[in-house]
């Protein structure tokens, strides 16, 4: 019963994950008359990347970072705080939102609501297994010998583990591919890394008071980058800053 419900929460999560981001973190909608050069922006590069004109939201808040949302590209949504328009020069906000709409055509939103559902079904099982050595269903004389009580470990702490690190390390490479496909739409990949160095040193500095751990991986930086010890980092649903910056770095010879 409470797999079903599960993956009707991520169905759900997934469906309206839009409207519910949006309203949570209170961002307002805006057009070519009320934001003229980030609108214009979006769609610049929309247009260059074939992709339908995502709205535009703006999150009013003192931390510069951005995310974009929506099932698919037809009902994507980007949203940017009103900062990062302050922090950020034009071509560092153009590989901003380069990145959030490589996530929306590559529709890492489905991607990780997909695996977030198969963990979730893995640690469900791992519960199942620790409830049944509980009660000692499912044993015979034989796993008292210790073959059946290793097999029991295994699935209580290291099958969920192991989800948890699988989906980490997927929501890793797609930010990975986010920022390739970022400096290849624009052809600065240079001007991503600065706006990545920036958008980490406020992260680092600044709490985001809107903030929450649940949509924390939505964010092109992590916003508690800063709030973090080394065992965080190794659990965070992004890589380094410095990893990310390097490997634009490469991108930017190859391309030269």
């Amino acid at each position: 019963v409470m797999f079903v419900v599960s993956m009707m929460m991520n169905f759900f999560s997934y469906w309206y994950s839009d409207k519910i981001v949006l309203k949570m973190y209170g961002a307002t909608e805006v057009t070519p008359q009320t934001a003229p050069e980030l609108v214009r922006l979006v769609a610049n590069l929309a247009r260059k990347d074939g992709l339908p004109m995502p709205k535009v939201y703006v999150i009013d808040t003192d931390t510069p970072n951005a995310f974009a949302t929506g099932r698919d590209p037809e009902h994507a949504a980007v949203a940017v705080t009103s900062s990062i328009m302050r922090a950020l020069n034009e071509q560092e906000l153009e590989g901003v939102l380069a990145h959030e709409l490589s996530h929306v055509k590559h529709r890492d939103t489905l991607i990780s609501t997909l695996v977030a559902s198969i963990a979730g079904a893995i640690t469900m099982v791992a519960h199942m297994a620790q409830w049944a050595a509980i009660f000692g269903f499912g044993r015979s004389s034989d796993d008292d010998n210790g073959g059946g009580i290793v097999g029991y470990l295994f699935m209580i702490i290291l099958a969920p583990l192991a989800a948890t690190l699988i989906q980490l390390g997927i929501s890793r490479s797609r930010e990975y591919m986010a920022d390739e496909s970022a400096g290849k739409l624009t052809g600065q990949p240079m001007a991503l890394a600065s706006a990545l160095k920036k958008i980490e040193y406020f992260a680092q500095h600044r709490v985001m008071p809107e903030a929450t751990p649940a949509t924390s991986h939505m964010f092109i930086v992590n916003p508690f980058a800063g709030a973090g010890s080394w065992m965080t980092s190794m659990f965070s649903t992004h890589p380094a800053t410095e990893d990310r910056v390097l490997r634009l770095q490469e991108l930017a010879r190859t391309m030269r």
